[in-house]
């Protein structure tokens, strides 16, 4: 594979840029697509960076699209990241299993390496977003891949607090939106941990490396002592049966972890709730990397 970037659209916002890109990815083996918000202050050298992690069934322009982030971003100065969910394609859409279900397969690559056939050839998206896709990124943007944020919602949430963890120092501040927090409890994860990482015993006990509870109980100190947020809808209809937030409340409190875990009534799982909080954020990443 090349280091070549191949642009597909640009847009002008706020004064900077939205634009939309593709790569050819050694990680996935696979063209993978992702988008890239540079704000105006990237005109005069490099800039911070949000990398945002879309949800099932999203892809890179979701977030671009639905968010609304560009604009206190822009008055900021700070850059947006937000990859694809999963790889796409005829090489993968014919695999069995691929297309049958929204929660599997296409758009649906909850951050991790698989390890099971026939999914391990290519879902390797924790490896494609962290050791190729960030530095790819810092290589054909004025942006500083050393002052990362991570963000995401529902899978994507649970991508980036796993991702935070999983991979300590790489990003220097993290937030979600009513991401899935205990994926070894719910229909969602064990779908697809049985299905990535298989069932076995042996192969059970390795999904606890994808869970953040389980991740944030291992620790021995507050792995982001400036604070983690998360904002919650109280009407969101996967609150009970998939993304136990109260896990992720009760770990972070015994790491002695701080947490600011807002619950918001009349709320619901969609980027009408995302938009709403999505300023406290930006504002909350900004704090950290000084922007």
């Amino acid at each position: 594979m090349t280091d070549i970037l191949k642009t597909l659209s640009e847009h002008h916002a706020f004064g900077g840029v939205q634009s939309f890109h593709e790569h050819a990815s050694h990680e996935i083996g696979l063209p993978m697509r992702f988008s890239v918000y540079l704000p105006p202050q990237a005109a005069n050298g490099r800039v911070p960076a949000l990398l945002y992690l879309a949800g099932l069934t999203c892809n890179e322009e979701t977030f671009a699209v639905k968010a609304g982030a560009q604009r206190m971003a822009a008055s900021l100065g700070l850059a947006l990241i937000a990859p694809d969910t999963s790889p796409r394609g005829s090489a993968v859409e014919s695999l069995p299993g691929a297309t049958a279900n929204w929660d599997f397969g296409i758009g649906a690559g909850f951050y991790l390496d698989a390890t099971e056939a026939p999914w391990s050839a290519h879902w390797r998206m924790e490896s494609w977003i962290v050791h190729e896709l960030l530095p790819f990124v810092g290589r054909h943007f004025a942006i500083d891949d050393q002052r990362l944020g991570i963000c995401g919602h529902s899978m994507g949430g649970h991508g980036a607090l796993t991702l935070a963890m999983r991979h300590p120092g790489r990003f220097k501040s993290l937030s979600a939106f009513a991401p899935i927090c205990a994926p070894t409890q719910c229909p969602w994860g064990e779908k697809a941990f049985s299905g990535y990482l298989g069932e076995s015993g042996g192969d059970r006990a390795q999904w606890l490396a994808h869970d953040a509870s389980a991740l944030m109980k291992s620790q021995t100190a507050a792995p982001y002592p400036q604070g983690i947020l998360i904002d919650q809808g109280l009407a969101d209809k996967f609150l009970a049966e998939q993304l136990y937030p109260e896990a992720f409340e009760a770990a972070c409190f015994a790491a002695g972890q701080p947490l600011t875990l807002r619950r918001h009534a009349g709320y619901d799982h969609g980027y009408y709730f995302i938009q709403t909080f999505m300023a406290d954020h930006i504002a909350h990443h900004a704090q950290t990397l000084n922007v």
